[in-house]
Formats: C-alpha cells, sequence, structure tokens
C-alpha cells in the first residue's frame, strides 16, 4: 500500500512560479514511479510527468516541457513538480500516483492516488 498526499496549490498570477510536494507513505516508496496529472472539470486526469526514482529518469508532456519540473527526495519520501512560467491554461487539479511501470502516460497504469490539490493561474 501507498498513500499519497498532495500540497502546495493555490492561485497565482501568470508567470509565476509554484511548487507542489506529493508526500508519499509506504515501505514502497524509492521503488514505484511517480506519475503527476492534471483535471479539469468533467474530464479525466491528463499526464502531466512522471519520475522513476529507480533510475531519476523524468519524461513530461510536451504542454509543459521546459517549464515544469520533476524531482525526488527520498529521505523525505516526497516527490515535487516545480511549476515556473504558469500560464492559465495550466489551472487544473494537480494529482500525484504511482506505478509499477518503469514509465507510463496512461493513468489506468496507476494504482495509488491522492486526492489532489487545486492550481489556479490568473490571467
Amino acid at each position: 500500500q501507498v498513500h499519497m498526499v498532495e500540497s502546495g496549490g493555490k492561485l497565482v498570477q501568470a508567470g509565476s512560479s509554484l511548487r507542489l510536494s506529493c508526500a508519499a507513505s509506504g515501505r514502497s516508496f524509492g521503488t514505484y514511479s511517480v506519475g503527476w496529472f492534471r483535471r479539469t472539470p468533467g474530464k479525466a486526469p491528463v499526464f502531466v510527468g512522471t519520475l522513476n526514482p529507480r533510475t531519476s529518469n523524468t519524461y513530461y508532456a510536451d504542454s509543459v516541457k521546459d517549464r515544469f519540473t520533476i524531482s525526488g527526495d527520498n529521505a523525505k519520501s516526497t516527490v515535487y513538480l516545480q511549476m515556473n512560467s504558469l500560464k492559465p491554461e495550466d489551472t487544473a487539479v494537480y494529482l500525484c500516483a504511482s506505478t509499477t511501470y518503469t514509465v507510463s502516460y496512461h493513468p489506468n497504469d496507476y494504482v495509488y492516488w491522492g486526492q489532489g490539490t487545486q492550481v489556479t493561474v490568473s490571467s
């Protein structure tokens, strides 16, 4: 079992930076890959990026490449999503989740999900 808890979301102005945290509890931390997704009302979660803690490899959606960065801190059992140059279209509920797949862009491949944290970017 892995319990995921997101935090750090808030209202910010376009062009601002924000860092989200995903605290993961469980013995499997450092083994499961962690994905970040974002969800808007009435739509399924959309892939943002993923981190494989076994290799430290990261992968990102084209829409956030060169703006968002995922990193991890094994000592704190926490994965971070650093978001820079935020745009209004980044507004969403951001969720983290874990998967046994090495790399996956698909929500159905993720087993454990957090409740999400709201990020709102004003124009």
